[in-house]
């Protein structure tokens, strides 16, 4: 990863809003973790039932369902704080304006829906592996 590359990611997240930019993040976290420790537990023999895996591995879908509302969420607070400003006048309102703040705005949904995309490829790729048959 370069430099510049480093500092667009770093940008783009702060320009999400460090609040839910933050808490999609430690989502995603979360969701890696589980998974790892679910696998773990399941190659150990401590789960074997095939209910009982897809059961624990559930948590991972559910998680990136949460990251992916929390996306929609943040969005939606952000084009609310925007319609707000224009509507008492604070901001001047130009096409360049409204475009910068829709793009901005996306940037949490974005974030929040390549989180469950990702969670539910790690949850069916962990369904497959763990009861595929022999």
């Amino acid at each position: 990863l370069s430099l510049y590359k480093y500092l667009r990611m770093l940008d783009l997240f702060y320009r999400g809003g460090p609040l839910f930019m933050g808490l999609l993040t430690l989502i995603f976290l979360i969701i890696v973790i589980y998974s790892f420790l679910k696998g773990y537990e399941i190659t150990e023999g401590k789960i074997s039932n095939p209910l009982d895996i897809s059961r624990s591995l559930g948590l991972t879908k559910e998680l990136g369902l949460l990251a992916l509302v929390m996306g929609v969420l943040g969005q939606l607070i952000s084009l609310f704080a925007a319609f707000k400003s224009i509507q008492l006048g604070s901001i001047e309102v130009s096409s360049t304006v409204i475009l910068d703040g829709f793009q901005v705005s996306m940037i949490t949904t974005i974030y929040g829906l390549v989180i469950f995309l990702l969670a539910m490829i790690l949850y069916r790729g962990s369904l497959y592996f763990f009861l595929k048959k022999p």
